[in-house]
C-alpha cells in the first residue's frame, strides 16, 4: 500500500509531465490507443467516484457562512469562461468542431487540480473547494444551456442528452463515492491512498485515447487550438482575479477565484465532446488538460512567494491532509 501511495504522490506531483509524455506517445504511435476511446466515459466516472470518496460536508460550510465569494466565483466561472471561449472562437475563426469544443471547455465546471494550486498559492482553500463542488453540482443544468446558447451555431446541441450524460459521469459517481465513504468509512480510509494513482491513470488513458483519435488533426490544427486554449486560460485567470478585486474581496479570495475560473474540468470536456460532438471537438479539452497543469503551478509558485492579507489561516492549514487526497484527482 505504501508503494502505491508513493506512486500516487509522484503521479500527482508530475502530472503535467505525464500528460505531455502520454500525449506525445499516442500522437507518434496512435494505433494501440484507438480502442481506448470507448472507455472514456467509464474512466471519467472512476475519477469522479474517487472525488466522492473524499468529499465532506465541511466543503460546503463556507457557502452558508460566507456565501458572497462563492457565488461571485461560480458566477464568474460560468459567465467569463464561456463568453471568452465564444469570442476567441470567432476571433480566431476556428472550424465548427473546434469552436464548439472550445466553448465546451469554457462551459464545464472547475477541475479539482485548482484546489491544489490555490493551496500552494496561499489562497482561500475553503473557497476553492466550495467553488469546485458547487460548480460541479450545477453543471448538469448550466453546461448544456451554455452550449445550446453559444455553440449551437456551429454544431447541433441536445441539452437533454447532455444533461443525462453529466448526471451519469459526474453526479452519480460522486454521489456513490460519498455514500460508500459514509457506509464503509474504515475500508475507505485504508484504501484512499491509492485513489490518486487510479485517478491520474484514468486521466492519462483518456488523454491518450483522444490524442490517438486526433493524431492527424493535431498535426494540422494543433497550433491554433493551443493558442486558443492558452489565451482562454490566461484571460480567465486575469478576469477572475480582477472580478474579485472589483468586488472588494481580499487577496486570498482573489487568488482562489482566479485559479478556479481559469482551470476547468478538462476530463469532463473530453468526455462530453467525444460523446456529443466528435473526437476533433475534444482537442481543446486535451490541450486544456495539458496547459492548465502547467500554467496553474507557474502562477501558484509566483503567488506562494508573495504574502497575503489574511491573518487567520488556520482553517485552511487544517485541511492540508484532505487536500492531499482531493487535490490529486487532477482534471
Amino acid at each position: 500500500m505504501k508503494i502505491l501511495e508513493a506512486l500516487g504522490t509522484i503521479a500527482g506531483k508530475y502530472f503535467a509531465f505525464w500528460v505531455i509524455a502520454i500525449a506525445l506517445i499516442a500522437f507518434i504511435a496512435p494505433t494501440p490507443f484507438l480502442a481506448l476511446g470507448s472507455y472514456i466515459t467509464i474512466l471519467l466516472g472512476v475519477v469522479m467516484f474517487g472525488i466522492g470518496l473524499t468529499l465532506k460536508p465541511v466543503d460546503f460550510k463556507i457557502v452558508l457562512t460566507n456565501p458572497l465569494p462563492v457565488f461571485v466565483g461560480v458566477g464568474a466561472q460560468f459567465i467569463i469562461m464561456p463568453l471568452v471561449a465564444f469570442g476567441l472562437a470567432l476571433l480566431l475563426k476556428l472550424p465548427p468542431e473546434l469552436a464548439a469544443g472550445l466553448v465546451l471547455l469554457g462551459s464545464v465546471p472547475g477541475g479539482t487540480a485548482s484546489n491544489v494550486m490555490v493551496y500552494l498559492a496561499k489562497g482561500n482553500l475553503a473557497l476553492s473547494v466550495a467553488m469546485t463542488s458547487l460548480s460541479t453540482l450545477l453543471a448538469p443544468v448550466i453546461t448544456p444551456l451554455l452550449l445550446l446558447l453559444l455553440a449551437g451555431q456551429w454544431l447541433p446541441v441536445d441539452p437533454v442528452s447532455m444533461f443525462k450524460s453529466i448526471l451519469q459521469v459526474i453526479i452519480i459517481p460522486i454521489a456513490l463515492g460519498f455514500i460508500v465513504q459514509k457506509v464503509l468509512p474504515k475500508a475507505v480510509e485504508k484504501s484512499i491512498s491509492v485513489v490518486p494513482l487510479i485517478s491520474v491513470a484514468a486521466i492519462l488513458i483518456i488523454v491518450s485515447a483522444v490524442t490517438a483519435a486526433n493524431a492527424g488533426n493535431v498535426a494540422s490544427s494543433g497550433l491554433i487550438v493551443f493558442i486558443a486554449v492558452f489565451l482562454h486560460n490566461g484571460i480567465g485567470l486575469l478576469l477572475g482575479y480582477f472580478t474579485a478585486v472589483l468586488l472588494g474581496l481580499n487577496e486570498n479570495d482573489r487568488r482562489a477565484i482566479s485559479l478556479e475560473v481559469g482551470m476547468q474540468n478538462s476530463g469532463l470536456g473530453v468526455a462530453l465532446a467525444t460523446a456529443h460532438f466528435s473526437p476533433l471537438a475534444a482537442l481543446p479539452s486535451v490541450w486544456g488538460a495539458i496547459w492548465h497543469n502547467i500554467s496553474g503551478p507557474i502562477l501558484a509558485t509566483i503567488w506562494s512567494k508573495k504574502p497575503t492579507n489574511l491573518e487567520n489561516t488556520e482553517p485552511e492549514l487544517s485541511r492540508d491532509k484532505d487536500l492531499t487526497l482531493v487535490g490529486k484527482h487532477q482534471d
